[in-house]
């Protein structure tokens, strides 16, 4: 199995994944819990990582390839700060995007596609996979509770 390097497994987490709130503050009307996704995408894009941590609530998990769980907030944030600090996101894109909804609580899944461009030179690295999430309604604001992403299996 082709393992990815840590910066570009951090990246993964993302697929994740994806707050209303920061949408709302960049004049985007809350659209529920895909508005996470919104604001994620735009979050990693920027190269933002105060953006993509305000996606996630306090008490969050996250599991990016080839990286060990990242619980809670400041755990989420390094796992972030790694990534950013090796790579640049170039593009990021979700797309089959699911999502069933009872109440306060949402799963999302789908596919990504992110480009990440070596800071230290070399050929951007686009790396494909899939992604699940669990988002709750807290406070009037959606945010990831659950962020699990995986890289795509090489063909056989």
């Amino acid at each position: 199995m082709h393992r990815i390097s840590t910066p570009i497994g951090l990246v993964l987490l993302l697929a994740v994944a994806l707050v209303p709130a920061w949408p709302a503050a960049l004049g985007a009307q809350d659209t529920g819990p895909a508005g996470v996704d919104v604001a994620w995408v735009r979050g990693m894009k920027a190269n933002d990582v105060d953006g993509i941590v305000k996606c996630y609530a306090p008490d969050a998990v996250a599991w990016l390839p080839g990286s060990p769980a990242a619980r809670g907030e400041s755990a989420i944030r390094a796992t972030y700060t790694g990534l950013l600090s090796g790579s640049t996101v170039k593009d990021v894109a979700l797309s089959d995007v699911q999502e069933k909804r009872t109440g306060d609580l949402a799963i999302r899944w789908g596919t990504f596609s992110l480009t990440l461009e070596p800071k230290a030179g070399g050929n951007p690295a686009v790396v494909k996979g899939r992604f699940s999430e669990v988002l709750e309604l807290r406070n009037g604001q959606w945010v990831y509770t659950v962020d699990h992403a995986s890289e795509e299996p090489a063909a056989k």
